[in-house]
């Protein structure tokens, strides 16, 4: 009796339902039935799709959807099996069985899972190369690809034939279609045996083994779009190429290129994925993913469309200002807009000041790769908040991108500076304050140049064109830093190409844009090195590129520009030795660079002459020594402007393992008394020199031999004195003199407001006990002031400027004090029978002493915040000191020597004054009293005149001298002891406060007669 039976295997996809929440997990599963002959696979099916399972966790699974994969028919030992449509037998049936094509499988087969394989379209690509080439081998080529599961074809073409000096090389090329997934060790074996058999070289690629998994529509532009390419067997490495109309990339991890090698499952065990952190136009092409297996890649492909806007939208106009000075009601210009040519079609609307037009753009291509659109509106002469012209494109997807340019308009009244030529260049007529922007660079260039006007006169030029050749390197660097085409071998291209820009330089302004453009090159290949290993292969470029760049002084910028140049290209110069990947080099030389590395326990090397000794367990000790850079660099340093060495030399260590570390460097710099040297490292967060964790342990007149804990950019300044550090016993003094100063000063005010009327009585008396009281309290504020900032420290940035304000205000009021005071006395003096009027003295002397003062601080704090130089020192509170005509201190040193020059020559007239009043024939006795006179008018005059401070301008010009330290001790006692000097020559030592105050005291309403006259002659003559 024979027994009829069917086997039916179907696929089922099931959704498993976790207590009614919304999330859901897919599954596929195989199902196998068994039933006799009378049963069909439709009555299956319909059994399948009207069921739910519950499992034994509580889960439910419902099943979505069923499908017939293969059938079996089984009589006794006799099995007829066939696959359904769109189904072909699995490599295990075909390798095992021999069931491989379309046909039935009489083999018992029926239990295999899987059964049948999906059919797939798969491609099997690549080239023979070998020295020889007949019809044979390319039978031999068809017959063992044969062997393959559901094979449709084996197409081979050429050979084309490679010539060399030495051999020829016969390259063929073939394509094998399939229909399912092959597996790798099938591939991979036949491979090697076309290889043995061929005496050939053979590459493989494939299309189709691998599962893509992309955005199915167009992504939007600036969004984050994920891909990942999915492989069922493990492999030895994968990777991503971007292909666009043009050109191939490789995608590394960037600023917007993110691998992810961590998604592999169990199921698919080879994985990597893809996220793109805001694309933009450059991000749309073909996607490529491939993972290798010996000699053979398995790839995948997508093609990712973004929906575009202009990634640059590069706005100009002409005129480039708008004239209304002249009545007219409106101007017309032309605006133009450039963006880069993509074939896509925007929706374009122009508006200017806010109000929107549908005016239709004018679209012409200029330049290869860009298309200009213009607008021509005729713009009212009102004025309002500003003119600007604006341009917003709109993509099918409805996104906008907007660009706005200010047109700097000239209206009746204004300040403007004249249109001038130059260099064939010519810049408009142009309000104060604004900025003009030229769009054309000589011939080579690209870039933009611009000017500022400040009204009436005219800025230097800023020049932003650079060579075309840089600019390619620019873009490149980009692009790398993104993560498009960061392999080792475009690095070496972006240096080579880097090294042989900065060797073309001319000496021209433009220079100073390229070397700007090379800096921010470095800047972006020091970050992308984070993420993309670099070959030491780069270095020999790398090295000469950075030496050029040193070659000029960079002097076509201001301070603020320079000092963040070379903080840029100090701490990317760093960056780069640090993560460049070192093999086989020893070092490379320049005129500029010196850098070597030491791989030994005991480093004892030398860079410029520069001694580095240090002690490790392991790594490689990297050293660069750097000329010409010092001079560039904010060397500022604890609120002074210490004389820089000109060598700095960084030092970093790979793969450290030591918890500490202890570096000793010998700088070849030599000492000049009085100057200290300090040994300072660039700290890279605050910009600026920082002498932590660093020590000098020798110092004379041949070297510096500095040593520090930690690893970083090094180098000695000269200081004077201390370089800024606080002397305690110059520090005592100051606050024990400030503190005596201040009581004074109160005791002084106190006994000047009791004896006012009693000692203002003459027109004389008034003006000078005026002066004194106008010194005595603004020496009050200003010394209040520096004690509240005599730690600068604990202080915020606000208080600092306050503090540093209120100094330089009170400070400079109590100068011209002093200033009114002399020249009233000089007044009297020499125009003895002319006396100043009360009204004319307080008018002007008010004008002297409370007004130029507020407006030589206001204005000189509005033109360092202007011109974007620091006004005050964050760690001092006081004004900044750079060098002789440069810097804020010089709104404070200009006045105050001016005025204490001129009351210098008051107090020379007054005593001059005394020795003529003397008897040409008098005798000993008279001259002695004269000479008397002449010490009391120097006693008394010196503090109110300010005379002391000539010895801190004697400070500033022996600050090479022996002599510094010593002059710095008398400078500080003279003048934190100014208000009580003025307490004892202002009161004490004027007859008139001293009869008056010793009434209050004794109540008396005479005052004694045994009181000694302790008065200088000057004030005698207002009695």
């Amino acid at each position: 009796m024979k027994m009829y039976s069917k086997v039916f295997i179907f696929l089922t996809g099931a959704v498993y339902i976790y207590y009614q929440v919304l999330a859901q997990d897919m599954y596929s599963a195989e199902i196998m039935v068994e039933s006799n002959v009378t049963l069909d696979a439709q009555t299956v099916l319909s059994a399948i799709n009207s069921t739910n399972l519950s499992l034994t966790s509580g889960q439910t699974v419902q099943i979505v959807n069923t499908e017939l994969v293969a059938e079996c028919l089984i009589v006794g030992t006799d099995t007829n099996c066939n696959c359904s449509t769109n189904y072909l037998w699995s490599n295990e049936v075909c390798y095992n069985y021999n069931c491989c094509r379309d046909a039935t499988c009489t083999q018992n087969v029926s239990y295999i899972t899987p059964l049948c394989s999906p059919k797939v379209q798969v491609f099997i690509n690549g080239s023979v190369q070998t020295t020889a080439w007949d019809q044979t081998k390319n039978t031999t080529l068809q017959i063992q690809f044969q062997q393959l599961n559901a094979i449709q074809y084996v197409n081979v073409t050429g050979p084309r034939t490679i010539s060399t000096p030495s051999s020829t090389q016969f390259i063929a090329d073939f394509q094998v279609a399939v229909s399912v997934r092959v597996p790798t060790d099938k591939l991979q074996g036949i491979v090697t045996n076309l290889e043995k058999q061929l005496s050939a070289i053979i590459l493989v690629d494939t299309l189709g083994m691998v599962i893509v998994e992309a955005p199915g529509t167009t992504v939007c532009y600036q969004s984050t779009p994920q891909l990942a390419c999915k492989l069922e067997e493990a492999t030895g490495s994968a990777g991503w190429n971007m292909t666009t109309q043009n050109q191939r990339f490789e995608l590394n991890s960037g600023s917007v290129v993110q691998l992810n090698q961590t998604c592999a499952t169990s199921i698919y065990q080879s994985c990597i994925g893809v996220t793109l952190n805001g694309v933009t136009g450059i991000w749309e092409g073909t996607y490529e993913c491939g993972f290798t297996i010996g000699s053979i890649r398995h790839t995948g492909r997508t093609y990712l469309s973004v929906a575009l806007l202009p990634d640059t939208i590069t706005l100009s106009t002409m005129p480039l200002t708008m004239n209304c000075s002249k009545g007219q009601p409106s101007v017309s210009l032309t605006a133009s807009a450039i963006i880069p040519a993509s074939g896509k079609t925007y929706d374009i609307s122009w508006s200017y000041n806010g109000s929107a037009t549908n005016y239709k753009a004018v679209q012409n291509t200029t330049l290869e790769g860009y298309v200009n659109y213009t607008f021509s509106p005729t713009i009212p002469c009102t004025k309002g908040s500003g003119v600007y012209v604006n341009i917003t494109f709109k993509n099918d997807v409805n996104q906008m991108k907007s660009a706005q340019i200010n047109i700097p308009a000239i209206y009746d009244g204004v300040i403007v500076c004249k249109q001038i030529t130059l260099n064939e260049d010519t810049w408009p007529e142009t309000p104060a304050g604004e900025t003009v922007i030229i769009r054309k660079c000589p011939l080579g260039r690209v870039g933009y140049k611009s000017r500022t006007c400040i009204g009436p006169a005219w800025q230097d030029v800023f020049y932003s064109c650079v060579s075309e050749e840089l600019d390619k390197v620019s873009n490149a660097a980009q692009a790398f830093l993104k993560g498009l085409g960061a392999t080792p071998e475009v690095a070496k291209d972006i240096f080579e190409g880097l090294k042989n820009s900065s060797a073309l330089g001319s000496g021209s302004s433009n220079d100073i844009a390229d070397v700007s453009a090379s800096i921010d090159v470095l800047n972006m290949m020091a970050k992308a090195s984070k993420t993309t290993v670099l070959q030491d292969d780069i270095f020999p470029d790398f090295v000469s590129a950075a030496s050029n760049m040193l070659n000029g002084t960079w002097s076509g910028v201001n301070d603020t520009v320079r000092y963040n140049m070379s903080s840029n290209y100090l701490n990317s110069v760093e960056g780069l030795v640090k993560n460049i990947q070192v093999n086989q080099s020893n070092g490379v030389n320049s005129t500029n660079l010196d850098l070597t590395f030491c791989r030994s326990n005991n480093c004892n090397v030398s860079v410029f002459d520069i001694g580095v000794n240090m002690n490790k367990t392991n790594g490689i000790l990297k050293t660069v020594a750097v000329k010409n850079l010092m001079s560039k660099l904010n060397n500022s340093f604890n609120g002074t402007q210490p004389k820089p060495t000109d060598l700095i030399l960084s030092a970093t260590l790979d793969n450290k393992s030591d918890s500490t570390i202890r570096i000793r460097l010998d700088f070849p710099s030599g000492k000049t008394n009085p100057t200290q040297p300090h040994c300072v490292f660039w700290n890279t967060t605050g910009n600026k020199w920082s002498d932590e964790g660093c020590n000098i342990s020798i110092s004379d007149e041949n070297h510096t031999i500095c040593e520090c804990n930690h690893l970083t950019a090094f180098s000695v300044l000269m200081s004077k004195g201390d370089g800024g550090k606080k002397d305690p016993i110059l520090e005592l003094i100051s606050n024990i003199g400030l503190g005596v100063s201040i009581c004074s000063l109160v005791i002084f005010l106190i006994i000047e407001s009791l004896v006012w009327s009693a000692v203002v009585k003459t027109n004389l008396s008034h003006f000078r006990h005026t002066a004194i009281v106008n010194i005595a309290t603004f020496l009050l504020l200003a010394n209040c002031s520096f004690l509240a900032s005599s730690n600068p420290e604990t202080l915020s940035d606000s208080w600092c400027l306050v503090l540093t304000i209120c100094k330089h205000l009170f400070y400079l009021a109590m100068f011209c004090w002093m200033l009114c005071l002399s020249i009233m006395l000089v007044h009297q003096l020499i125009f003895v029978f002319s006396p100043l009027r009360k009204r004319v003295f307080m008018f002007l002397s008010s004008i002297l002493g409370y007004v130029c003062p507020i407006l030589m601080v206001g204005s000189s704090y509005v033109y360092y915040k202007y011109t974007n130089q620091n006004y005050y020192n964050s760690t001092t509170c006081w004004l900044v000191y750079v060098r002789l005509l440069v810097g804020s201190m010089h709104a404070f040193l200009l006045p105050v020597g001016t005025i204490v020059l001129a009351n210098l020559f008051s107090m020379v007239v007054v005593i001059v004054t005394l020795m003529k009043t003397s008897v040409p024939d008098s005798s000993k006795a008279d001259d002695k009293e004269t000479a008397k006179g002449i010490l009391k008018v120097v006693i008394v005059l010196t503090p109110v005149f300010g005379v002391t401070w000539i010895v801190g301008f004697i400070q500033l010009i022996m600050s090479d001298s022996p002599m510094y330290n010593v002059i710095t001790y008398i400078f500080t006692i003279l003048n934190t002891f100014q208000g009580f000097f003025i307490l004892i020559t202002g009161c004490f030592a004027e007859q008139k406060v001293r009869e008056e105050l010793f009434k209050l005291i004794t109540g008396k309403s005479k005052g004694n007669d045994s009181t000694k006259k302790f008065t200088s002659t000057t004030y005698t003559k207002d009695h």
